[in-house]
């Protein structure tokens, strides 16, 4: 009996240890990849503000800055510019603050530990599906080294949770794809991951339903057929909400009206023809591996593309391997499709190789990796011929001593460069603030104009100085401030205006009387 218990305590302790030793080596890895995050990105883009803010909002008063309680999407911004912003990322932010506060830092934290998470879990399931821990080491080091994934987790953007989103479906398919019948376990998983897919970022409204299409290849007789159906009724139960929402809100489709090139006046053959330039165009390699988006927001410029070469290479090589040997592998299928469905939203709109749109893509690309590290590593015989049994594994380490180089080459451009975005991040905006709070006249006006709607800064820096935001008034499109008050604007220049201070493109000024104006008229205004 003694040997009993003290067995079964040695069998907690020991598990216990391995438990902290993982916990020590995973909060050590995220502090290396978080490292600078305090000031690096500098400023917040406006957009960042939005989401932040609304969170704030929602942590608080369970309304977002529009009054709706628990919207499904948030409006944000007013007239011509207002948008909805996709509820998932605004929702675990608003948590986030709820427990700890608002801040830039936590807010970035947050979005660095949502895709930090996704690499992680996209390794253990690459040495889950391989059987191979080492395979999952080096699937999970591509994921967090690629500039693609490491950029965007520097973005409060709606992007910040869409690689867990997708990984989560990918392992919900892969687990249900390794079992003779899919349990209401399984389906729910699957549906509920593609709705996460669907909700949580626009191109989602696209690629959700596009991938749950995708599993027709497991398909592959009546009883497995019935399975992907049942997947199917699930998740369209998902997209009823989305629906309602659309038919009372038909402003949730004019972004992609603006950004996109199906216009009322376009005929299916130029559709057709735009969307297949377009798709090579965004999968172009000499475009994706030497330079990468051209939106510095979303790209370190000068330091090569958005994915590495060495990873590039081993993701052909699977692609390879499953077109000549394991195509009849649904889960191998059903990761091509998702490889090329990831390109449709980005395609659909004007802009070339757009990081934002095509955020998916490098996921199933890393996915492709698995089947040629699991041929690389493979020493049994026959499983390739044998000039390449010999220098297989050499090939193999000089393709990741070349991600290795990619790599440091990249994270030094990036620590290197990414302080001088400040002008993409908005930063010259909280100068202007800065200036305008330190002065005596209250309240502060807030004018959208020319440069988009920046006003939502200051409501969000007055947040997390814990300032009343009754000290702004974000006046209508058009509209003047009354005579002698102080105006944060985006204008590109102001009239009859006492400019105080500019900085990138805002203006800090007084507003002046115009002499060609009747006196009444800055009377009713001041009223």
């Amino acid at each position: 009996m003694r040997s009993f218990f003290f067995e079964g305590f040695r069998s907690i302790t020991s598990s216990r240890g391995r438990l902290t030793g993982w916990l020590i080596i995973i909060a050590f890895g995220f502090a290396l990849y978080t490292f600078g995050i305090a000031h690096d990105p500098p400023g917040y883009y406006v957009d960042e503000s939005a989401l932040s803010y609304n969170a704030y909002l929602v942590s608080q008063t369970g309304t977002g800055e529009f009054g709706e309680k628990f919207p499904l999407f948030f409006q944000v911004y007013t007239g011509g510019y207002t948008q909805y912003s996709n509820p998932t990322q605004i929702y675990i932010l608003a948590a986030v603050f709820k427990v700890f506060g608002p801040s830039i830092l936590i807010a970035r934290l947050t979005a660095a530990a949502s895709v930090f998470a996704a690499c992680l879990l996209l390794g253990f399931l690459a040495g889950r599906i391989s059987d191979n821990k080492k395979i999952g080491w080096i699937v999970g080091a591509f994921a967090l080294l690629t500039p693609w994934l490491f950029e965007i987790s520097r973005l409060v953007l709606e992007t910040f949770f869409y690689p867990m989103a997708v990984v989560a479906l990918l392992w919900s398919v892969f687990l249900a794809s390794r079992k003779e019948r899919w349990t209401l376990l399984n389906i729910a998983a699957i549906a509920l991951s593609l709705a996460f897919v669907t909700y949580s970022y626009t191109i989602g409204r696209l690629l959700g339903p596009m991938v749950a299409l995708g599993l027709i290849s497991f398909a592959i007789d009546r009883k497995k057929l019935l399975d992907v159906i049942k997947v199917w009724i699930a998740f369209g139960v998902t997209l009823i909400p989305l629906f309602m929402f659309y038919l009372n809100n038909p402003g949730l489709t004019t972004r992609f009206q603006l950004i996109g090139y199906i216009k009322p006046e376009s005929t299916y053959f130029e559709i057709a023809t735009t969307f297949i330039v377009r798709f090579f165009e965004d999968i172009n390699p000499v475009r994706m591996l030497f330079r990468g988006d051209i939106n510095t927001r979303h790209h370190i410029p000068d330091a090569f593309g958005s994915f590495f070469i060495g990873v590039f290479i081993l993701a052909l090589i699977g692609l390879l391997i499953i077109v000549v040997k394991r195509w009849r592998d649904p889960w191998w299928r059903f990761i091509i499709f998702g490889l090329a469905a990831s390109v449709v939203p980005g395609a659909l709109t004007v802009d070339k190789f757009h990081t934002l749109r095509m955020i998916a893509f490098p996921i199933f690309a890393l996915m492709l990796t698995v089947p040629a590290l699991e041929w690389f590593l493979c020493r049994t015989e026959g499983a390739k011929p044998d000039f390449l049994l010999k220098y297989s594994q050499p090939i193999l380490a000089a393709i990741l001593m070349l991600t290795a180089f990619e790599a440091g080459f990249f994270h030094y451009k990036y620590y290197a460069n990414s302080p001088k975005r400040g002008l993409v991040f908005d930063a010259p905006y909280k100068e202007l603030y800065d200036t305008a709070v330190a002065l005596p006249d209250r309240p502060i006006y807030l004018l959208d104009n020319y440069w988009g709607p920046a006003y939502i800064h200051s409501f969000w820096y007055a947040t997390v100085e814990g300032r009343d935001t009754k000290e702004f008034i974000h006046l209508p499109y058009g509209e003047k401030a009354p005579v002698g008050s102080i105006v944060i604007s985006t204008e590109k220049f102001c009239t009859n205006c006492e400019t105080i201070r500019k900085a990138g493109v805002f203006l800090l000024y007084r507003q002046l009387r115009d002499p060609k104006m009747p006196s009444y008229i800055y009377y009713s205004n001041e009223k």
